[in-house]
C-alpha cells in the first residue's frame, strides 16, 4: 500500500497526517519540531511514506536536510502555492493542513521548492 504524508511544521511541533492513495487519513498526530522525531512518529507507528510533503517556512532547509539525511523522501512546496489549495478548506487547523498537505502529496501535483546551495547559505546545524 502507498502511503503519503503532510507535515504541517511549527517551531514547537509538527503535525502529521498520513493518507492512503485515495486521500483518506489513515494515521494522525504531533512530533517533536525536528527530523528524528518525524523519523521516530513514522518508526513508531510502522509506517514509510512514499512521498512526504512539507511547507517553505523557517525551519523549512534545516527540515528538508535532516529528512534527507535520514533517508526519507520528503519535498519542501512553496507555502504561498500551498496556501491557495489550503485556504479552500473550511476547517483551518495544524491538523487539517497537514491532512490537505498529504493529500496534496498523494495528487503528485506540486513542485518542489529549490534551495540555495549549502555552500552558499551555511549550514543551519
Amino acid at each position: 500500500m502507498e502511503y503519503y504524508a503532510g507535515l504541517d511544521v511549527s517551531l514547537k511541533e509538527i503535525s502529521v497526517c498520513v493518507v492512503d492513495r485515495d486521500g483518506t487519513a489513515i494515521a494522525r498526530g504531533t512530533c517533536p519540531a525536528d527530523p528524528e522525531g518525524v523519523a521516530g512518529w513514522f518508526r513508531n507507528r510502522q509506517i514509510m511514506p512514499c512521498r512526504i510533503v512539507h511547507e517553505s517556512g523557517q525551519l523549512s532547509i534545516w527540515l528538508q536536510r535532516g529528512l534527507d539525511g535520514l533517508g526519507l523522501p520528503a519535498t519542501c512546496i512553496d507555502a504561498r502555492k500551498a496556501h491557495k489549495a489550503l485556504s479552500a478548506r473550511l476547517n483551518k487547523s495544524d491538523a487539517a493542513d497537514a491532512e490537505g498537505l498529504a493529500q496534496l502529496a498523494a495528487l503528485d501535483g506540486t513542485r518542489p521548492f529549490t534551495f540555495a546551495a549549502k555552500t552558499l547559505i551555511g549550514s543551519a546545524a
